[in-house]
């Protein structure tokens, strides 16, 4: 409300809506609660005003306000607001904001605080039960681990700044979720528009992407021209702008095999060099071996690696500060934007390269090209069997899918069991069209999809998942939120009866042990359901296929839906765990 005459006064709500304003805060993955009572007297004050407000978009699970903010991020690289409520709020964005955090992707969370004052003493002091209950000794620990930087607003005077910080952490690299909580009687603060100074970008923005000391990456350069084997192993380096592009031309050059190791965001696919998603025995023949944007580049259980290897390491955040233990190694670590040091070191490649260097790489990639055909032959080979009634093969349909789904499409894979299908049966030549989160945990493609479907509607968004993550997706929320904006999206479930992934870990622990002879993984779950009909109650269309026949056609009702602007999903009962 307004409470000057000459000089405007308004809510500190009002001022933290401006400073969302001010920093780029489009969208608001919001899940309300009682906490937020004077944002939203706020809103409808500015809308009243004419003045500009975030879009609000309401999510009835915060796990899938999270993961949009983080599917919108992922496409634009643009962090965006989550408001959940509390510490209950706050407790269901956990999962998510672990995603996030792995995946370094810049949000926004935002949570009210309970009211601090019981008998009236301030505006927004309590006046319900929950405000009595909802206020634990430490709010913020619920998500502390995975975030970046945590505050609490201490006066309305501040919140442009505030903001403004928040901000410029989340989306200085190594991007990732910010987390500030909001006291009620804060944000009802009343305070002249003189007093609430802004914060702009240009002076308190952000890092730019940078790249490297040119003498490091001279030193890069000649490991990699003295080396007969190199390779490169890849996880989120499709997320850096340019780097995919970067990446194939140093190959291509220096005849590197590119493997995509436990693949977070792709780079191209079908490049000459791209060899595969694991580099197994070529590991141990390299004599030089470059991490760019990886996180796990191999198990070291299972992967002999040569000692004399030099390993160079290009990444956004070179130390995992984020992980305890990190222990890959690096003679040479460079910190920095991928795209631009991966250019730095084609550069001086090309500069030093003698002509025994440039032939003998011509001849890597020719023989690359030999084995990339073969590898092609394999994977037909996988999807030529369609399956049988009940247990569909789950290479024949992403297969077909494949036929379907443009380039520019983007898959969002959480089907773990069923993940090399996925990669080997759907090419992927540009990069970012094929993603998963950085983090372990289950339940974020639908919101990602969401999230991504928002910030491009041009592109078909397709969530592959499993039967055992598609519950963790809380899908209720995702079709309500589909439904609700408008973001059709296609989901494809492959049900394999449960989390194989459970049965697969006890047996590598214990291939001959008792869970084997007795079949018992405690990983079995509901056989006769059919997932179609939760979309459905949400407007989508719904299908369920069990036999292999039934596929092509099917696809081409989903897809069909799904241009037409309603969300689609396919129940496939694949092969059992």
């Amino acid at each position: 409300m307004d409470t000057g005459a000459n000089v405007a006064s308004y809510s500190a709500a009002n001022y933290f809506i401006e400073g969302l304003n001010e920093v780029g805060i489009d969208y608001l993955f919001s899940n309300m609660g009682t906490d937020h009572a004077p944002i939203i007297e706020a809103f409808a004050g500015r809308k009243r005003r004419g003045q500009k407000v975030p879009t609000i978009v309401v999510c009835p699970h915060e796990n899938t306000a999270a993961h949009m903010a983080g599917g919108y991020a992922m496409v634009t690289g643009r962090g965006q607001g989550v408001l959940v409520h509390v510490d209950v709020g706050t407790a269901n964005t956990a999962n998510a904001m672990h995603n996030l955090y792995r995946s370094r992707l810049p949000v926004l969370l935002m949570a009210g605080k309970a009211p601090f004052t019981t008998h009236g003493e301030l505006t927004g002091t309590r006046d319900n039960y929950v405000h009595f209950v909802q206020e634990p000794f430490d709010q913020g620990s619920l998500v502390r681990p995975y975030t970046k930087w945590e505050w609490t607003l201490p006066s309305g005077i501040v919140a442009k700044e505030v903001i403004r910080r928040a901000h410029t952490v989340m989306q200085s690299d190594p991007k990732g979720p910010v987390y500030l909580m909001l006291p009620r009687e804060i944000l009802t603060e009343v305070w002249a528009d003189d007093d609430v100074r802004s914060y702009p970008g240009e002076r308190y923005g952000s890092t730019e992407p940078a790249g490297c000391d040119p003498r490091l990456i001279d030193k890069l350069a000649d490991a990699l021209l003295a080396s007969s084997y190199p390779i490169l192993l890849a996880s989120y380096a499709g997320r850096t702008p340019g780097a995919s592009e970067a990446i194939e031309r140093l190959a291509e050059f220096a005849g590197i095999r590119l493997f995509e190791a436990n693949m977070v965001n792709n780079i191209g696919h079908e490049g000459p060099c791209f060899c595969g998603f694991a580099g197994g025995a070529h590991i141990g023949k390299a004599d030089f071996g470059l991490l760019v944007d990886v996180d796990v580049p191999f198990f070291p259980r299972e992967t002999k690696v040569n000692e004399k290897t030099f390993w160079g390491q290009i990444d956004v955040d070179v130390l995992k500060s984020g992980s305890p233990m990190w222990s890959f190694p690096a003679n040479l670590r460079l910190q920095g934007n991928s795209a631009r040091i991966v250019e730095q070191v084609h550069e001086a490649v090309k500069q030093k390269a003698s002509p025994a260097f440039r032939e003998a790489a011509k001849a890597r990639v020719a023989e690359m090209a030999e084995q990339k055909v073969k590898r092609k032959q394999s994977a037909a080979e996988l999807a030529a069997n369609p399956g049988k009634a009940g247990a569909i093969n789950a290479h024949y349909i992403c297969a077909e899918l494949a036929k379907r789904i443009e380039d520019k499409d983007i898959v969002f894979a959480e089907a773990a069991r069923n993940t090399p299908a996925i990669t080997q049966q759907i090419p992927r030549p540009l990069p970012g069209t094929l993603t998963r989160v950085g983090g372990g945990g289950l339940g974020s493609s639908g919101g990602m999809a969401l999230g991504a479907k928002l910030a491009a509607p041009d592109r078909m968004m397709v969530q592959i998942v499993g039967d055992g993550s598609f519950y963790f997706n809380v899908p209720s929320s995702v079709y309500g939120a589909s439904k609700q904006y408008k973001l059709p999206i296609l989901s494809i479930v492959l049900d394999n009866g449960g989390w194989s992934a459970v049965k697969e870990s006890t047996l590598r622990v214990y291939p001959d042990g008792d869970a084997k002879v007795e079949d018992e993984f405690a990983a079995n779950l509901p056989s006769d359901v059919d997932f179609s009909k939760v979309g459905e109650a949400f407007g989508a269309y719904g299908e369920k296929v069990t036999d292999p026949a039934q596929v092509p056609a099917a696809l081409d009702r989903a897809i069909k839906e799904v241009k037409g602007g309603r969300s689609a999903l396919l129940h496939v009962t694949v092969t059992r765990l």
